[in-house]
């Protein structure tokens, strides 16, 4: 079995295990969007989770995060860069504001392929179905308040 935590360069199999479960993770969150039928559903989501733990993996795999956590560090604060603009498109649609919570839901999706590509997947299982509890039966506790 691959190692699943480590900033070492972790080869094939680690790379795609933790894309098969940024992938997971992704459809999870998105899978919810797509039956309420929000703006950003299952691909969305998969791909912002997908794209983000690729990222963390790229400096991962060149041994540069074993050597400088920095390097790791600067390509997370650039994912977070790149969905806020994202999650703004989102949000701001036909001059009025809507969307917040799928936006929401693509920043999530984000830290969470972050989370995976980093290799602390069960954290970003964890994550997901908690971000899924509170799309899915929040939703439901908000319309009797």
């Amino acid at each position: 079995m691959p190692e699943t935590y480590s900033f070492n360069p972790i080869g094939w199999q680690g790379i795609l295990l933790r894309l098969s479960v940024a992938l997971i993770a992704g459809a999870i969150i998105g899978l919810e969007r797509e039956t309420q039928h929000k703006p950003a559903g299952l691909r969305t989501n998969m791909l912002v989770s997908f794209g983000s733990a690729l990222i963390v993996l790229v400096p991962i795999e060149i041994g540069a995060a074993q050597q400088n956590l920095d390097v790791l560090g600067r390509a997370i604060s650039g994912v977070i860069s790149g969905i806020g603009f994202i999650g703004g498109g989102t949000i701001l649609r036909e001059s009025r504001v809507k969307g917040l919570t799928s936006a929401a839901a693509i920043w999530v999706a984000a830290a969470l392929g972050i989370t995976v590509g980093c290799g602390l997947w069960l954290l970003g299982l964890v994550g997901a179905l908690v971000t899924w509890i509170i799309l899915r039966l929040f939703d439901r506790w908000e319309e009797y308040l």
